[in-house]
């Protein structure tokens, strides 16, 4: 586990089985950044390897992380609404953590979530148990309204970035905001729909992103 680039590493939660990850440490006391993909997708999404690869770029570590075993993966393919459990979700982000926080490599440094879809659900259930520990959340094409009564409690600093063509889901974030009491932000990409696929709308999420957490993390600092 080093600087040079992401290790395949392995995840071993209590009653869930084994969770594949990538982990990439920048520097071992620096800022890590934990991403929380949505549904129908994996730590393998091009999108938050692009944006976890900016990060890398300003100091930042990072855990991308599948939050369905390979049995599960295969029951959602089939049907199963699992990548919907929010609370599930969030208890993964927390075994994921604490999984991490317990690495050699790895000292507990300043820690952050970036989630997608229902991934930033989870996120924010997760941000809001774990008080003190989670500095900072980041939502793309997010839908924090499914951390429903537990949005007022979270104390993480959190920014919701959402695409202006996809007007359903920039009006659940919306709605969201408008519930949470921590120092917060709505970043709407003018053009972007919810997959942020136009030309140059992905690269604006990194650098809100990075943005974010510099401010809000400790910064990263360039390697």
């Amino acid at each position: 586990m080093s600087s040079a680039g992401p290790s395949a590493v392995e995840i071993t939660l209590r009653e869930v089985g084994v969770l594949g990850a990538d982990l990439s440490i920048v520097r071992p006391a620096g800022p890590l950044v934990v991403f929380a993909h949505g549904s129908g997708s994996s730590r393998h999404s091009p999108r938050n390897q692009a944006v976890a690869r900016r990060l890398h770029a300003d100091g930042f570590g990072t855990l991308l992380l599948d939050l369905l075993t390979d049995e599960e993966d295969e029951l959602e393919r089939r049907g199963r609404r699992l990548r919907f459990d929010v609370d599930q979700l969030a208890d993964r982000l927390v075994g994921a953590v604490n999984w991490l926080d317990a690495q050699p490599e790895r000292s507990a440094g300043p820690l952050g979530y970036f989630g997608a879809s229902t991934g930033a659900a989870g996120a924010l259930v997760a941000a809001a148990g774990q008080a003190g520990r989670i500095g900072a959340v980041v939502s793309r094409g997010g839908r924090p309204d499914l951390a429903g009564d537990l949005l007022p409690i979270v104390e993480a600093a959190t920014l919701l970035i959402v695409g202006g063509n996809d007007p359903v889901v920039l009006q659940l974030n919306e709605q969201a905001l408008a519930r949470m009491r921590c120092p917060r932000q709505l970043k709407v990409v003018p053009g972007a729909s919810h997959l942020f696929e136009e030309p140059g709308t992905l690269d604006t999420v990194a650098d809100l992103a990075a943005g974010w957490f510099a401010r809000h993390l400790g910064g990263g600092g360039h390697r």
